[in-house]
């Protein structure tokens, strides 16, 4: 079944692998970024962008009527956040990263909850908790926290360990992940991306909250890429 996706942080490294992975994807009819300014996009017809203010007031409002008439179009509609600073939080303050993780990623959500969006998928991090005294781990509980509180009839919460083939993850980080079992262990930014990929296409997935860690990934990555191992 045919299907679009309306996705924010799709410029990002994980985003951009996601976005590679869809268009990838015979069964994807539209991919739709929502970008702070305009990037360069592939010949991809399937694959456009929409700029929008995300420190306005209007935002959410925005992405609902964005998320209104994608859903009109009859294909199932799937909401995505792949917002992330990467290694370039520690220069963030606590307020600058609530604004972008939980201000700006909770506004996309309520705007796909509001435009008649049902399943929504999250990139957050392994070990995310908001009761964690460091500060990156709380934030990501926090976000978590934020869009599970949205209501969205199906969300799956994507917490990759270490990422391998990220510009913001030294090599030298990437290969000492390898040796560590795991959820806190290296995944490669590829597998998260198909697995989002194996996300949409799951059409028989159960209601409720789903948590996925390196392995899952994994696993919907591989039986992707090779149906004949579902």
């Amino acid at each position: 079944m045919a299907f679009r996706v309306l996705i924010i942080g799709g410029t990002g490294q994980v985003g951009a692998a996601v976005v590679r992975a869809l268009a990838a994807e015979p069964s994807c009819a539209e991919v739709v970024m929502v970008n702070r300014r305009a990037i360069s996009l592939t010949a991809d017809p399937r694959v456009r962008q929409v700029i929008l203010d995300t420190a306005a007031a209007q935002f959410p409002a925005e992405v609902t009527r964005l998320a209104q008439s994608l859903v009109t179009q009859g294909d199932p509609v799937y909401g995505a956040s792949c917002v992330g600073v990467g290694k370039g939080s520690m220069k963030w303050s606590e307020e600058e990263l609530k604004a972008l993780e939980i201000g700006v990623v909770g506004g996309f959500a309520r705007g796909c909850q509001a435009g008649g969006i049902t399943r929504f998928s999250l990139l957050s991090a392994a070990g995310s908790t908001a009761k964690s005294r460091i500060r990156y781990v709380r934030i990501m509980g926090l976000k978590e926290e934020t869009v599970q509180g949205i209501g969205f009839q199906r969300l799956a919460i994507f917490r990759p360990g270490v990422i391998a083939g990220n510009a913001h993850t030294p090599r030298y980080a990437a290969w000492l992940g390898r040796l560590i079992p795991g959820p806190f262990g290296t995944i490669e930014q590829d597998d998260i991306g198909r697995a989002f990929v194996a996300e949409f296409i799951n059409s028989s997935a159960s209601n409720g909250v789903v948590y996925l860690d390196n392995r899952a990934m994994r696993q919907r990555s591989r039986a992707h890429n090779n149906p004949l191992l579902t």
